[in-house]
């Protein structure tokens, strides 16, 4: 069953196409990874998914609903089904560990403080950093706000996460945490998942399906496999690192 579905999408910016007629599906409980050069819409994707940007032309279909003709109230309450890890974290500096995961509970949720303590606390056993409710932001190492983002970002136990370069900055260790984490997610949870990448091992080792945005439309999709034995230039260099194309 379909999560997720982009039909015929078109954006420009300044008169400069993006998506150029972009058609997607995303299954329950996929990881689906969307690859291709700089500027070729990825992050504008999944901004279009919530809501955060709207195509010129299309439809957005998140849980059977075309998110382009709903409603703001309508909007926030597909987002509050989705969790979104941030490519710098996106912590609020000011406030601690607890706070931070505690703020989408506080916002969509009506829960007493206890829930929202024994939610924090599990979020945080999730993620594999018990016991740093206490710290603030300047405390922690790339990794750790990365994970503490994600912890946050699945506060509200959503059905969908959306990746923005998980493992930009992060050491080899902490990008495989980041990853089996995203593995997690999905078995555990049934998460369905979309993630913005560059990082071609991370997407070898997490991905159901592979997604590749060129040219403003999708060029290719299919299995980490299918990709190998691809045919098309553009994908063989994309996949091998050879730059002259993008």
């Amino acid at each position: 069953m379909e999560i997720i579905e982009f039909r015929d999408v078109h954006k420009s910016f300044n008169g400069i196409k993006v998506h150029n007629g972009i058609n997607l599906k995303v299954k329950e409980a996929e990881i689906v990874s969307l690859i291709g050069g700089s500027g070729s819409g990825k992050s504008v994707l999944i901004k279009e998914m919530i809501g955060l940007l709207k195509p010129d032309r299309g439809e957005v279909f998140v849980f059977g609903k075309d998110v382009v003709i709903l409603g703001e109230h309508e909007k926030q309450e597909v987002r509050k089904q989705t969790g979104m890890l941030f490519q710098g974290a996106a912590l609020f500096d000011s406030l601690s560990v607890y706070e931070n995961i505690a703020y989408p509970l506080r916002e969509h949720l009506r829960l007493k403080e206890k829930e929202i303590a024994a939610r924090v606390a599990d979020k945080l056993r999730m993620v594999g950093l018990e016991g740093v409710e206490d710290k603030m932001p300047s405390e922690l190492s790339g990794g750790m706000k990365k994970r503490i983002g994600l912890a946050r970002a699945i506060a509200i136990e959503p059905k969908i996460m959306l990746y923005d370069e998980p493992s930009t900055g992060l050491d080899p260790i902490n990008t495989q945490r980041i990853n089996e984490l995203i593995l997690k997610l999905r078995d555990q949870l049934g998460i369905t998942s979309m993630v913005v990448t560059h990082d071609m091992q991370s997407v070898k080792k997490i991905t159901d399906r592979i997604a590749m945005l060129y040219d403003g439309k999708i060029l290719m999709e299919g299995t980490w496999h299918e990709f190998e034995g691809s045919n098309l230039k553009v994908v063989n260099d994309f996949m091998s690192g050879n730059i002259e194309e993008f």
